[in-house]
């Protein structure tokens, strides 16, 4: 995850007006060539965060000149971003301002999770937040590169085709250790290594296309739309285990794109399941859903001890991170009939026990209320790379 790709947009399934939040920080400066990419995204992301408005009070809200504006407005309206969408009542003298917003009905965006324990899932939004449509695809039985690749381009396609607007780009979600350009360095669960996964579908699809690592999207959507605070991790859970990191407001990456992967932490030194690695007793062995709901399917009078010991797991994983960087709480993504309860105070007290007393007995692991988590957040890194909003 990058710095440009925190953006606050309203995705939810009613069209709501942008408002005002928390925006991820930028250390980022602006040279001199960048100057007119930053003003046409301050003008968009004003508009989104503001709503709608007339070409002077844009002026005064963004501190750019009035020849600045009509020139930036008038080029976003023929790319088809802003729309004029009447003239405002005025009670005083002189000609009334017509107002301008985002045409958030003129474009749609695709955005896909690949993290499913079953399939893929995906959606298309407008860019007003509204999903239009969602469609799935199971996993290949064939759980080879190739395979895999072509169930993902099956999918956009499927999306693309259900579109009814000109499609802004496609956002992906992906598990595994996922490098800036969306190469995913290592996602064994798809099988996938040193795979070129933005590069191909940007070609075979002919959209643009964002890929990122499938956890810190989901953390763009739960800090964007979500109750997160600027200090936090979330973990997602489903067929496997990954975390997104933001501090100080800032996301966290890592020199290896990997900050985060926390699945392939060997908890415990008692052995334990194989994981998907090859590995005995990794942390993604223990708590992923498919094995969590055929152990407890298979034993429900031990599904309390279960799910006890696979939360306990997960807090011994994380309380070195919560310590090493203080941060304020954590978040599970994940099937809250099986993390609601037992899991999630297990992994509490587990989190408490193993770190300092009385510094970090507040911190809380919650669920996350987000639905469609990684969607959201693949949909997110599209509005910000192609609209620049930050």
């Amino acid at each position: 995850m990058e710095s440009s790709h925190g953006q606050r947009v309203a995705l939810g399934e009613e069209l709501v007006a942008f408002g005002s939040g928390r925006r991820l920080r930028s250390s980022a400066k602006v040279l001199p060539e960048q100057a007119r990419a930053h003003n046409r995204s301050l003008v968009l992301q004003t508009l989104y965060h503001r709503g709608a408005m007339s070409r002077a009070d844009l002026a005064r809200e963004t501190g750019l000149t009035r020849v600045t504006i009509s020139d930036l407005v008038a080029e976003s309206i023929a790319d088809g971003i802003i729309h004029e969408i009447g003239v405002r009542e005025a009670a005083g003298p002189g000609k009334p301002p017509i107002e301008i917003d985002i045409d958030r009905e003129g474009h749609q965006v695709i955005g896909i999770d690949l993290s499913g324990a079953s399939e893929f899932t995906g959606s298309v939004l407008d860019l007003g937040g509204r999903t239009l449509v969602s469609h799935s695809t199971p996993l290949p039985e064939e759980r080879d590169a190739e395979h895999t690749y072509q169930a993902v381009v099956d999918l956009a396609r499927r999306l693309a085709t259900s579109a009814t607007r000109p499609v802004l780009g496609v956002g992906i979600g992906s598990p595994g250790v996922v490098r800036s350009d969306g190469l995913i360095i290592n996602a064994s669960n798809l099988a996938w290594q040193d795979f070129p996964l933005e590069r191909r579908l940007t070609e075979d699809l002919g959209l643009p296309v964002m890929v990122g690592n499938d956890a810190n999207a989901a953390i763009l959507a739960e800090y964007t739309f979500g109750e997160a605070r600027s200090d936090l991790m979330l973990i997602r859970i489903d067929r496997g285990v990954g975390a997104g990191v933001i501090t100080g407001g800032r996301p966290l990456v890592g020199a290896r794109f990997a900050a985060g992967e926390i699945g392939h932490v060997v908890v415990g030194t008692d052995g334990g399941p194989l994981c998907s690695c090859g590995r005995i007793g990794c942390l993604e062995a223990w708590v992923n859903v498919p094995r969590l709901l055929a152990e407890t399917a298979a034993a429900p009078e031990r599904r309390g001890e279960i799910l006890a010991d696979a939360g306990t797991r997960l807090g011994m994983a994380i309380a070195l991170i919560v310590a090493a960087l203080d941060l304020a709480e954590v978040v599970i993504a994940g099937p809250a009939e099986l993390f609601d309860g037992v899991f999630l105070d297990a992994a509490t007290r587990a989190l408490h026990d193993r770190t300092l007393e009385g510094v970090f007995a507040d911190v809380p692991i919650r669920l996350s209320k987000q639905d469609d988590i990684v969607v959201r957040g693949a949909v997110v890194t599209v509005l910000a790379a192609q609209l620049g909003v930050s």
